[in-house]
């Protein structure tokens, strides 16, 4: 009777379903409760039995039995667990690899559990290091503390550490690249846990841990944006995402194909790139979009592409973007940069859009490039149209996305490829940089506020000298700057500057629901009749090739020196 109840028990508690190999602490709980409950029915028997048969009843061979019934109950799955072990260690004869844990706290406690539980992992755990004076005594799953960071290349060598894993989640990244910059020091692989929220501890898996990558390196904490705003306006929408298979583009679309769209439609000039980012939904998410091959200059086109897809939001991402060659290309960037916003933000208008965001850059802010100046007029056109539509316009800003096509990482990683030298344009030239996800996060959050041209900046702490950026990526590379990897000063190229601003002088900033995004306020909106004259003169410059005409007005326009409101004084605008 007694073995039914504890067969019973154990199938309440779901005992029969746990792998031994991944039993955790709530798993022996539900033992115990297992355990208790037939204990329960002994102490129930024992005293019936006593009663009925008038044996006097015995607390010993009560507590008896429990022990017994807890250890029989327990002994088989540790056993278990133990031959497991033992199996990997004959097979593998242990892990090949030894590591270090840098980090005692919730994120290195998660990774040293994951490789204990886990014995054909190639890593064998010998211990942590952490800078709290708190932690140099203790212990974790048995695994000693050595030391502080600064003792890591004594540990490796005394150890024959061989992986060293930074488990920091809360660090930023001048934390990371300093010890980074240790463990380069010793002959160690660096790794890196990417940072998780607690609530996801129970999903980690050994194959997160990564290379450090320039990321990882930046000179401020990554922003984390809150996704339920995001997903409440985007769930249900038909979005539409011009420029979708460039590098913001693309990942636009992975991150809202997950938020549940009605429809998603991937609009691009470059058929292979939107073939790609389409075969990449298809396979790893099971969503299939709907893709389109137009030229955004292409009114007709684009106005039969609104009235079949009929988008309520549009992420307007399409645009020339490299500096040097726009410069040697004018007219095409006008053409693409200008016309190309001219013609989406009009259509989505016309069209009754209910969003319409624009994607522009640090570059715009006093331009003295024809890219910055083309995207400059994309946000006047944009705020321009919103004072003039029911449609929410709303304009993004921000600076040099790390990992896009063709930017400044990707380039200095294939010439230290090449075995350098890498070029550098001047000492001392700074930029802002941010993450594709930072990016992305921010284009989408900006899309949840309400929003008449207004215009959005991410806050992106100090901007990064380019030299210490290179210096990183050749460090990354476990090289020496200037040792193994030569860098050269090729001086500024055309239409670049030293230093880049988010936003004018007499830009106001104010505060938004997100403490990391700021709003512009007061920036001044041109007069939209008066916009479309100057736009047509300036495409008719375009269409006749008139190059340094063109170039001279697109610069006026964009600097002001073209006066903004044919009557009356300029004024500025509270969107």
């Amino acid at each position: 009777m007694l073995s039914l109840v504890g067969v019973g028990a154990l199938f309440s508690q779901g005992l029969y379903r746990v792998h031994s190999r991944y039993a955790g602490i709530t798993d022996l709980f539900r033992l115990m409760k297992a355990s208790a409950g037939l204990g329960i029915a002994c102490l129930v028997g024992f005293l019936a039995f006593a009663h009925y048969s008038g044996r006097p009843f015995s607390l010993a061979e009560w507590v008896l039995f429990g022990f017994l019934s807890t250890t029989l109950l327990s002994m088989p799955r540790i056993g278990r667990r133990l031959y497991d072990w033992y199996l990997a260690y004959v097979q593998n004869q242990s892990p090949s690899r030894r590591a270090l844990v840098v980090g005692g706290g919730d994120t290195g406690e998660v990774v040293m559990r994951e490789i204990q539980r886990n014995p054909n992992a190639e890593l064998r755990v010998v211990g942590f290091v952490d800078d709290d004076p708190r932690k140099q005594t203790m212990q974790i799953h048995g695994y000693p503390c050595l030391g502080t960071t600064e003792d890591i290349p004594h540990i490796v060598a005394e150890y024959g550490i061989q992986d060293v894993i930074i488990a920091i989640s809360s660090a930023d990244g001048e934390v990371v690249r300093r010890i980074f910059n240790i463990c380069r020091t010793t002959n160690a692989r660096v790794r890196i846990v990417p940072p998780f929220q607690p609530t996801e501890a129970s999903n980690f898996r050994l194959a997160q841990i990564r290379e450090v990558n320039i990321e990882d390196l930046l000179r401020r904490a990554p922003v984390q944006f809150d996704l339920r705003p995001i997903a409440d306006y985007v769930s249900g929408e038909r979005v539409l995402i011009t420029g979708a298979g460039g590098s913001i583009g693309s990942e636009l679309a992975r991150q809202i194909a997950e938020l549940g769209p009605a429809s998603l439609v991937l609009l691009g000039k470059g058929e292979n790139s939107i073939y790609q980012i389409e075969q990449e939904l298809c396979t790893r998410l099971g969503y299939e979009p709907e893709c389109i091959i137009a030229d955004v200059r292409d009114a007709a086109r684009i106005d039969a592409v609104f009235r079949k897809a009929q988008p309520t939001l549009v992420f307007h991402a399409a645009a020339h973007k490299h500096v040097p060659l726009m410069e040697a290309n004018p007219v095409e960037a006008i053409k693409n940069n200008v016309l190309g916003t001219w013609v989406m933000a009009e259509t989505a208008a016309r069209h009754g859009v209910r969003k319409f965001v624009y994607v522009s850059t640090d570059k715009a802010v006093n331009p003295v490039s024809i890219m910055g100046a083309t995207k400059r007029v994309g946000e006047m056109i944009v705020s321009a149209l919103a004072s003039q539509s029911e449609t929410e316009f709303a304009i993004v800003r921000f600076g040099n996305v790390l990992g896009s096509r063709g930017s400044l990482v990707p380039t200095l990683q294939a010439q230290i490829e090449q075995g350098g030298p890498v070029r550098i344009t001047h000492p001392e030239m700074r930029r802002y940089f941010m993450s594709i996800n930072e990016a992305v996060h921010l284009i989408l959050r900006a899309g949840s506020f309400q929003s008449r041209g207004d215009l959005y900046i991410l806050d992106m702490g100090e901007p990064i000298r380019i030299l210490d950026m290179a210096h990183d990526l050749i460090r990354l590379y476990g090289l020496v700057p200037d040792h193994d990897i030569k860098i050269a000063i090729v001086g500024a190229r055309p239409g670049e500057k030293l230093h880049e601003q988010l936003c004018y002088d007499e830009e106001v900033l104010e505060a938004t629901p997100n403490p990391k995004i700021k709003r512009v306020r007061l920036h001044t909106v041109p007069d939209w009749g008066w916009l479309q004259t100057q736009l047509e003169t300036l495409l008719n410059l375009c269409e006749k090739e008139q190059a340094d005409a063109a170039r001279t007005m697109l610069l006026e326009l964009a600097t002001g020196k073209l006066v903004a409101y044919p009557v009356g004084e300029r004024r500025a605008v509270q969107s």
